[in-house]
C-alpha cells in the first residue's frame, strides 16, 4: 500500500500500550499495526504547515516567513515565561494568544531519560508525556494561565532537567523514580504566585510504549539528505519510529516535509 502526505506530529491515544496514529492526505493509519513490517520512506517535497507553499523548511513544520509571522511560533511557545496575554499585551495576534494562554496549564515532572520538569496546556495531558517519551508523569501545579506555568518551570529548572536526552529515551537505557517524592522535594521551590495552585495527593501515571525491540545504538534518518529509506518498523515512542536496523525517525522534527509512505 502507498501513502503521501504532509507530515504532521503523530496523534495518540494512551491505551494499554499507546496507540499512534498518523494523518496522510487520503488516509489515517493507526501505526500500531505496521509493527514488524517492511515500511519505506521517500522525500517528495516541502509543505510549510502555514502558507502551504513548497518552501523549504525552517523550524516547527513552518517556511522561514511564516516561522517569523505565524502567532503559533511565538517565542512564549518554547519560552512560556515571556507569555503576556494575561496582562493584555500582543506579541503577533492577541486573540490568538489568549486562547492559548490564558488556559489551565500543568507544571509536571516526566521521566523520560531522567527526571525532567515541563509545562504543557491541561487539555495536551497525558499527549505531551507520551509526545517527550516519558513512561512516567506526575503534575506539580495547575495554573490559570501559560506565564505562571512558564515562571515555575523556571524556578524549578534549577534543580532538575529541563530536556531530555532523546538518545537514552529510544535505547531504553532509563530508571524508574519516585515523581511523588521528587514533586514533595520541589514543592519548597515553587514560586509565590503559584505555590496555591500546588497540586495534593495525586499519584504518577504511568505509560507504556509499542516497542517490539529497542535499538543499541540509535541512528537518525534525515530523509531530506537520504532522499529514501527502507526498514522494518520495530516500534514507536515518543515521536519517533524505531527500526530493526538501528535506525530512528523523528516524525515531529519532519514536520512540514511531504512524503511518500510504502508499507509492504
Amino acid at each position: 500500500m502507498t501513502y503521501q502526505g504532509v507530515l504532521k506530529k503523530m496523534q495518540t491515544a494512551n491505551e494499554k500500550k499507546v496507540q499512534y496514529y498518523l494523518e496522510m492526505q487520503h488516509d489515517f493509519l493507526n501505526m500500531n499495526q505496521l509493527l514488524d513490517k517492511e515500511i519505506s520512506l521517500s522525500f517528495v517535497k516541502y509543505e510549510c504547515l502555514n502558507c502551504h507553499l513548497d518552501k523549504q523548511i525552517y523550524r516547527q513544520g513552518f517556511c522561514q516567513k511564516c516561522f517569523f509571522e505565524t502567532p503559533t511560533a511565538g517565542d512564549w511557545i518554547m519560552k512560556p515565561e515571556l507569555s503576556t496575554a494575561h496582562l493584555g499585551k500582543e506579541d503577533r495576534d492577541l486573540e490568538y494568544e489568549k486562547a492559548v494562554q490564558l488556559k489551565p496549564h500543568i507544571v509536571y515532572l516526566a521521566n523520560s531519560s531522567e527526571v525532567k520538569v515541563g509545562v504543557t496546556r491541561k487539555t495536551q495531558v497525558p499527549t505531551r508525556w507520551i509526545d517527550q517519551g516519558a513512561h512516567e508523569a506526575i503534575e506539580i501545579v495547575e495554573v490559570p494561565n501559560r506565564y505562571l506555568a512558564g515562571i515555575t518551570e523556571v524556578a524549578l529548572k534549577n534543580y532538575v532537567a529541563d530536556k531530555t536526552n532523546w538518545r537514552k529515551m529510544l535505547t531504553n537505557d532509563i530508571t524508574d523514580a519516585d515523581l511523588k517524592s521528587e514533586k514533595e522535594k520541589l514543592s519548597a521551590y515553587i514560586p509565590e504566585e503559584a505555590k496555591e495552585y500546588y497540586i495534593k495527593n495525586n499519584e504518577e501515571i504511568h505509560i507504556n510504549f509499542p516497542v517490539n525491540k529497542y535499538p543499541e545504538k540509535v541512528k537518525s534518518l534525515n530523509i531530506v539528505k537520504s532522499q529514501f529509506y527502507k526498514g522494518i518498523l520495530k516500534g514507536i515512542k515518543g515521536q519517533y519510529l524505531i527500526f530493526e536496523d538501528n535506525t530512528v525517525f523523528n516524525v515531529r522534527a519532519n514536520e512540514g516535509l511531504v512524503v511518500k509512505f510504502v508499507v509492504g
